[in-house]
């Protein structure tokens, strides 16, 4: 019943800033939306968890002073609370800042790996899809008054971090964290420029994550070393995976490809050619570790003597549920069909 709940608040917090026009109403939809996911990042009563919950509400609190004080100044400035109203600089700054903090965007990004680190892989799944609905709705709201310099310097430097993170990492969830981080930056820098490309890109990376996460939960995969035994538990769901982070990659022809070079070609079109050039070295960083994840995954030999510990299959191992697994698994592997142009 408490989970319920729990569940039930997370959903209308952010449903509630989704469909406010008031800084009030939106503030307090996050912080419902904050307050009620507080519970599921603790539930697994360890150290490393108390750790991740202390270390997500501190941030969340930090970001949400933020958005009062933006939304304040330009109330005190306009007279105005509306959303739409945002046009003080010092305010529209403040708020972009605020939004990324909230997100897990670079520079305010240091939270993201070590919250999602000290988690389940459920939760970790929650605050990589979910928990950034409601930052990017708002995003989208000011858009068009935030200036795009620090949009743009935001979202290369997101894309550069999580390219670097991601590279040395043998921890699943802090790689799946840094490329969180680096699809961010794709969305922030394209919001300044076309924004209804920059939702389209954020919810590709939705659908692309979600399968990855629930198949990792599956097979109880947590380092690149149970990743590279997987094979003994199920070979689909091990090819699968490799599939899918190709696909987050961005490499054709899989649907990760669809919005980058959608955000390319916009870019290129407004004669922004050497942010192009620069988002493209930076997805090569990025490439690098998802290959490694494919090639451990793919192209060593599975049926041999291995030195790791293997987790072989059980008569009495219970079902995983695959209702949203394999939709989304599917629409991550095959929508290249439905670019728009």
């Amino acid at each position: 019943m408490s989970m319920t709940i729990i569940i039930l608040s997370i959903i209308i917090g952010t449903i509630m800033t989704m469909s406010s026009s008031n800084w009030l109403m939106a503030w307090l939809g996050l912080e419902l939306n904050m307050l009620a996911i507080l519970p599921i990042i603790s539930k697994p009563k360890t150290s490393r968890a108390s750790e991740a919950t202390t270390k997500y509400f501190l941030t969340q609190a930090i970001a949400s002073a933020m958005m009062l004080l933006s939304s304040t100044i330009n109330a005190w400035q306009t007279g105005n609370w509306g959303i739409l109203e945002l046009k003080n600089k010092f305010s529209t700054t403040i708020m972009a800042l605020s939004l990324m903090m909230k997100m897990g965007a670079a520079p305010v990004h240091f939270w993201l790996p070590e919250v999602l680190q000290g988690t389940t892989l459920q939760t970790a799944l929650l605050i990589t899809t979910w928990q950034k609905i409601a930052p990017i709705t708002l995003m989208y709201m000011i858009s068009n008054n935030t200036q795009p310099t620090i949009l743009v310097f935001a979202g290369i430097l997101s894309m550069i971090i999580g390219g670097l993170g991601g590279i040395n990492q043998t921890q699943l969830r802090k790689m799946m964290a840094y490329s969180s981080i680096n699809n961010l930056g794709w969305t922030i820098t394209i919001m300044a420029f076309s924004p209804n490309m920059a939702l389209m890109n954020i919810f590709t990376y939705i659908i692309m994550t979600t399968p990855i996460f629930l198949m990792m939960t599956s097979m109880s995969a947590k380092t690149l070393q149970n990743l590279s035994t997987t094979w003994t538990t199920s070979m689909t769901m091990t090819l699968s995976i490799a599939l899918l982070m190709l696909s987050t990659s961005g490499l054709p022809p899989f649907t990760g490809f669809m919005p980058k070079m959608l955000i390319l070609n916009e870019l290129i079109s407004q004669n922004l050619t050497i942010l192009a050039t620069l988002a493209i070295m930076t997805s090569l960083i990025s490439l690098l570790f998802y290959l490694r994840v494919a090639y451990l995954i793919m192209m060593l030999t599975p049926p041999t003597t291995t030195p790791s510990s293997t987790k072989w299959r059980t008569q009495n191992q219970k079902s995983q549920p695959t209702t949203m697994m394999t939709p989304t698994a599917l629409f991550t592997t095959h929508l290249i069909p439905a670019i728009p142009y």
